[in-house]
């Protein structure tokens, strides 16, 4: 079973949240889905190598662009070679492709992440919200390994200075609700053990990559 499946990414669109990997995981479903994918955002991501770009498409231009390539990069030139949303609403995106995948929110590269009140940024067409753990942070202390440090300590009442246990990881992210299936990559077994007996806890479902 291929990890699209695993998870059960549905055609339209799907927000991808967290930290520990996200751009890898678009690239892996892009590669996987059975079917024409724009991969962009709602934030900033860096153009995907080898795959097509479009900046500020026409309508027409993107469905010429996927009749040509399957997959496509859509977003908008913001400094640092980065991209930041696509010109065109989602509303459309999810009619000119199959599937919509969205990077909707940034980690500064950490492992673990607590959101602001202003993210993520999710769109309202999203069908499926899924949300990306990174196991290095594990055990590794807090203000270390986390992005927005001081949120994920308000989500779960530890100190800034405390290892950010697999048991904590879980409960902030039942804190946030904003989705129910994780995505956890790079674990060990012993960690991905104890994350998914904390996560079932809170009903959580984890998928380890």
């Amino acid at each position: 079973m291929q990890l699209y499946e695993r998870l059960g990414v549905p055609c339209g669109v799907t927000a991808v949240i967290g930290s520990g990997g996200k751009t890898t995981l678009l690239r892996t479903l892009s590669r996987e889905l059975p079917g024409t994918v724009i991969l962009t955002t709602t934030t900033h991501i860096l153009p995907f190598e080898g795959v097509p770009l479009l900046t500020a498409p026409t309508e027409d231009e993107v469905r010429a662009a996927l009749a040509r390539s399957r997959v496509l990069c859509l977003g908008t030139p913001a400094p640092e070679g980065k991209l930041t949303a696509p010109s065109l609403p989602f509303s459309l995106l999810e009619q000119l492709a199959d599937y919509v995948l969205v990077e909707a929110d940034g980690s500064r590269r950490l492992p673990l992440k607590a959101h602001a009140p202003h993210e993520p940024v999710i769109p309202k067409e999203a069908g499926c919200v899924l949300c990306v753990v990174g196991a290095r942070g594990f055990d590794r202390p807090i203000r270390e390994a986390v992005h927005r440090p001081e949120q994920f300590c308000t989500l779960t009442g530890a100190r800034l200075d405390e290892p950010a246990s697999p048991a904590l990881a879980a409960r902030a992210l039942a804190a946030e609700g904003f989705t129910q299936t994780i995505v956890l990559t790079g674990a060990a077994e012993k960690q991905r053990s104890a994350f998914s007996a904390a996560a079932q806890q809170y009903g959580l479902r984890v998928i380890s990559i």
